[in-house]
């Protein structure tokens, strides 16, 4: 009832002064999966190319500024491996290889990087198949090695328990890191496969060779799976530092961690479902505790008001839980634009779930489920983002932990006439290769009499890789002041900037 009260306290007196503002830093993400998406394996390679321009474009009108994208859905590789077979969800055909020598992820990479948009390269661990009727090629690693793999359900998974398993994976994450200019590794929820009623999974073999080794006895089999895969969660944390350490790690887990009715001291949330870790014996927390994660995306996607699994519950109980790193939260939008508001039946639940994540001390922004729903602008979606939520460029909430150094002012800042028109054009400071030195800059703009506020995000009119940009020019009777600060790959900010004022 309190939290009722409360909820409605911040909606009636907070809504109006909400609406017309948003934070100047916000982690704002798309989820963009290929699995079970057949769309790809009808394109060539130059449709592909033309689609992920619409789709990247679209997705930089709704102010994403981190692109999510499956690249290895289930063994397989959606970019050029030597490891792994092509996808065949990319080509139909697992291990056909695209005409033109098409390598997506390349091209994504560019293509976000050129919208000041990160990539996070999303990997599934585990998973071999997701359906029977998956045909795996020759060449895949399950032939080789069939014994290292558990058939589970429809389909089939790298057992957790092996380490020659953990030594494969982080050989597929080290090559990704090596080769591609990503900004973050990120796994999603699935861990040990969601439990089946009445169906074991067959991990005798692994146990009973590797649990006493470790200090686990017979009757210890959960703790000795979330010890897997804790395992796997540190090794691809040391592979990702090892190669490149400003990339970072993430993972989005299932949006319950424990019930609070499993809980011996009741630390648990207030819900009723399945949980990370006794479930899939995911030890989300104690990797947020020991840092081996940069952020957290917990899919918290169900509604205010679902008894079961309420939205503002666990918001908050993440919220109270964060730990080290940075929390994002998971929405799903079609749960969030075609379910009513519990406290106001006229409007859908995006309202109070933008009020209630802006709120939480601890959350830092969010992350769309699917990001084909942002572009199908399903119930309006990205016409709410567009004219209120995201209506204003972020910046991504800078990462600290990792480098908590400012980079240095641009040089040279003038306003020059070209033949292409009137040009604020600056000079880097710093080499371009060096993640802790300017890697994109944040210009902001203030007419005549306008407070001089770089926290402010309505004075940012643009977030750019250039040195350049090109002046709205008018009559030449205006005057504006322009302010460029530089940006490094952690998100560290100058903290003036400098400034150049303009007659436009």
């Amino acid at each position: 009832m309190k939290r009722f009260f409360a909820v409605l306290i911040i909606l009636v007196f907070t809504i109006t002064v909400f609406s017309q503002s948003a934070p100047k830093r916000e982690f704002r993400g798309a989820w963009i999966h290929v699995i079970n998406q057949s769309q790809y394996a009808r394109m060539s390679s130059q449709a592909m190319k033309q689609y992920f321009v619409r789709l990247l474009d679209n997705l930089a009108a709704n102010n994403i500024n981190a692109l999510i994208f499956q690249v290895r859905p289930a063994a397989d590789a959606f970019y050029k491996s030597d490891i792994e077979p092509w996808s065949r969800y990319l080509t139909g055909v697992q291990g056909k290889v695209p005409d033109s020598d098409f390598d997506p992820m390349a091209f994504l990479v560019d293509e976000a990087h050129k919208r000041n948009m990160e990539f996070h390269a999303w990997l599934n661990p585990y998973r071999v198949i997701a359906s029977r009727n998956d045909i795996l090629c020759p060449e895949h690693i399950y032939f080789r090695y069939p014994e290292r793999f558990v058939s589970y359900g429809n389909q089939i998974f790298f057992d957790p328990g092996l380490p020659e398993n953990r030594k494969y994976i982080c050989s597929v994450v080290k090559d990704i890191v090596k080769r591609y200019d990503i900004d973050a590794i990120h796994f999603d929820d699935y861990f040990y496969p969601y439990p089946i009623s009445g169906e074991k999974f067959d991990d005798d073999w692994s146990f009973s060779v590797y649990a006493s080794r470790q200090g686990f006895s017979s009757n210890q089999r959960a703790d000795w799976r979330r010890n897997n895969v804790n395992m796997l969660i540190e090794q691809v944390r040391h592979t990702i530092t090892g190669v490149k350490p400003w990339v970072r790690f993430g993972i989005s887990p299932f949006g319950i961690y424990r019930n609070k009715k499993s809980t011996p001291d009741g630390s648990g949330s207030e819900t009723n479902g399945l949980q990370n870790y006794d479930d899939l014996y995911a030890d989300v927390l104690l990797w947020t505790k020991k840092g081996w994660i940069d952020y957290l995306i917990p899919q918290i996607y169900w509604e205010t008001g679902y008894r079961p699994a309420d939205y503002e519950i666990l918001a908050e109980w993440w919220n109270d839980n964060k730990n080290n790193g940075h929390l994002y939260i998971g929405q799903d939008i079609t749960r969030t634009v075609k379910k009513a508001d519990n406290i106001n039946p006229n409007r859908n639940q995006l309202p109070r779930k933008m009020l209630l994540e802006r709120s939480l001390p601890n959350v830092e922004g969010n992350c769309w489920w699917p990001g084909y729903e942002l572009v199908s602008n399903t119930a309006g979606i990205a016409d709410s983002l567009q004219s209120n939520y995201q209506r204003y460029p972020a910046l991504i909430p800078a990462y600290s932990h990792l480098h908590n150094y400012r980079p240095k002012d641009v040089k040279s800042l003038r306003a020059e006439w070209t033949k292409d028109g009137y040009i604020l054009q600056w000079q880097r400071n710093g080499e371009p290769e060096n993640p802790e030195k300017a890697q994109y800059y944040v210009i902001y703009r203030f007419a005549k009499k306008q407070k001089t506020d770089l926290n402010n995000p309505a004075r940012i009119v643009t977030i750019t890789r250039n040195t350049y940009y090109k002046l709205p020019y008018n009559d030449g009777k205006e005057k504006f002041k322009y302010i460029v600060t530089s940006v490094d790959r952690f998100h560290n900010e100058t903290k003036k900037g400098k400034a150049k004022k303009v007659k436009l």
